[in-house]
C-alpha cells in the first residue's frame, strides 16, 4: 500500500504489467483473496477497494487491490477493527504515501537549489580580482591615536 509501481513482466506488445495493472476479474480477485465475490463487491460499495471498470462496468482488480483486500481482511477478523475504521485507516495511509512522496520531491528540489547555489558562489568567488588586498579591521591595542593641541587662550 505504499504507492510504489513495480514492474513484474511485460505482456508480448510491450503493455507493461505492474502491481497497479488491473487484470483480475471478480471471482479470480475473490479466490485470490479467500473473500466471497459478494464481499469484494460490499467492499467497492463502501469505497474500501476500488477495482478499475471495463467498458461494460465489470470490476477488474490489480494485484495492488488483491493485496490490499487482504488487509482489509486482517484487520477485520484477526484485529476486530470495523469497516469505518478500517476505510480510515487507508486513508491515513494513503495520505501518508502522498506526502512522503511530496516530502521527497522538495527534498530533491532543495538539494538541487542548494546545488545551484553552491556553483554560483564559487563562479562569483572565482571572478574576484587577485590584484586588491583585503581589508581587516584592526587589532585590539593596536589603534593609532593622534594628539593636536588646542591653542592656548589669551589671558584677559
Amino acid at each position: 500500500m505504499d504507492g510504489r509501481r513495480r514492474q513484474s513482466s511485460r505482456l508480448g506488445s510491450g503493455y507493461p504489467l505492474t502491481d497497479e495493472t488491473p487484470v483480475y476479474v471478480i471471482s479470480v480477485a475473490a479466490q485470490l483473496s479467500g473473500l466471497h465475490p459478494q464481499t469484494l463487491r460490499q467492499y467497492d460499495r463502501l469505497g474500501l477497494v476500488s477495482p478499475d471498470r471495463t467498458a461494460g462496468r465489470g470490476r477488474r482488480y490489480s494485484a495492488r487491490d488483491i493485496e490490499l483486500l487482504r488487509t482489509v481482511q486482517a484487520l477485520s477478523q484477526d484485529e476486530g477493527i470495523n469497516l469505518a475504521g478500517i476505510k480510515r485507516i487507508i486513508e491515513l495511509e494513503n495520505q501518508v504515501a502522498a506526502l512522503q512522496q511530496r516530502v521527497a520531491e522538495l527534498s530533491a528540489a532543495v538539494d538541487g537549489a542548494a546545488a545551484t547555489l553552491r556553483a554560483r558562489e564559487a563562479q562569483v568567488h572565482a571572478s574576484y580580482r587577485r590584484d586588491l588586498v583585503p581589508y581587516q579591521p584592526p587589532q585590539p591595542g593596536s589603534a593609532l591615536v593622534v594628539w593636536r593641541p588646542t591653542p592656548k587662550r589669551p589671558m584677559d
